[in-house]
């Protein structure tokens, strides 16, 4: 039976994500928590995101130094633990207070050699499409990437992808049928939370970099769309497609269904 495999938000931009057991739905219809904090770049231009505007943020497509980090995040405390790969002093910062995120922003800078300005936002956070809900893909999904490459671990493609619910319990390209015109939606758990297909999720330079050495697979996104095309499921919209680096659907959660919550285990259908 469909259900909730995993749910997984990244309390900060661009570093690793947290596993949750639930997950709230925001008033603006994100993820609750996900992409709540982003190390910032002071002195950059500002780009328009939605009605605001914020400053540019850094993740992994702008400096793999991401990838020589481990990080840790307690949601109860928003205490933001860094740890070098290469052996160096672990540190905590609070990010609940405007002196933690100061400290942690200088020291992030110094990690990638970038100065930092750590920022916190109220929801829509700082999702790159603040009109648009959480990613959503299947387990299957993963097991079949991950299957292309003789590298890459299911888990390694979870850590490349980056999506906030994994469906189980179906098959691989699942989510793709809720992309394009006169598609379906699906509902969560015994409060029915609906889930809109909004688009399919272009893909960017990280999924193609191992998560743990930052290292990148010989012509990965080649073989990526070599494999999309050859696995594109039949009951999917190919016109929906601009292209096929694609992989991993952008919901969306109509404001009926928005401040309800979706936790691990619960039922997933696809109303008639």
């Amino acid at each position: 039976m469909a259900h909730i495999e995993r749910l997984q938000v990244f309390p900060v931009k661009g570093l690793d994500g947290v596993e949750v057991e639930t997950i709230r739905i925001s008033d603006a219809g994100t993820a609750a928590g996900d992409r709540e904090y982003a190390m910032c770049d002071p002195d950059a231009d500002r780009i328009e995101t939605g009605e605001d505007m914020l400053t540019l943020a850094y993740n992994g497509k702008q400096t793999d130094r991401l990838h020589d980090v481990r990080t840790a995040f307690d949601a109860g405390t928003h205490t933001l633990t860094v740890e070098p790969k290469d052996g160096g002093e672990r540190r905590s910062f609070d990010l609940s207070t405007e002196e933690g995120r100061a400290d942690a922003g200088a020291w992030l800078g110094d990690f990638i050699d970038d100065p930092v300005d750590l920022r916190r936002r109220e929801p829509p956070s700082f999702v790159d499409r603040p009109d648009a809900g959480p990613s959503v893909i299947s387990t299957a999904t993963l097991e079949e990437v991950a299957s292309w490459f003789a590298d890459m671990t299911v888990d390694g493609a979870r850590r490349r992808l980056r999506a906030n619910v994994e469906v189980g319990g179906v098959p691989a390209f699942w989510e793709d049928r809720f992309v394009g015109d006169d598609t379906p939606g699906f509902a969560v758990g015994e409060d029915a939370v609906r889930f809109e297909g909004d688009e399919p999720c272009a893909r960017c330079v990280v999924p193609s970099r191992d998560p743990e050495t930052g290292d990148p697979l010989p012509e990965f996104r080649q073989r990526f769309v070599e494999r999309r095309e050859a696995t594109f499921p039949e009951w999917a919209d190919r016109d929906a497609f601009e292209h096929l680096y694609t992989v991993m659907l952008i919901s969306r959660v109509p404001e009926a269904s928005r401040s309800r919550s979706i936790s691990v285990g619960d039922a997933v259908t696809v109303p008639e």
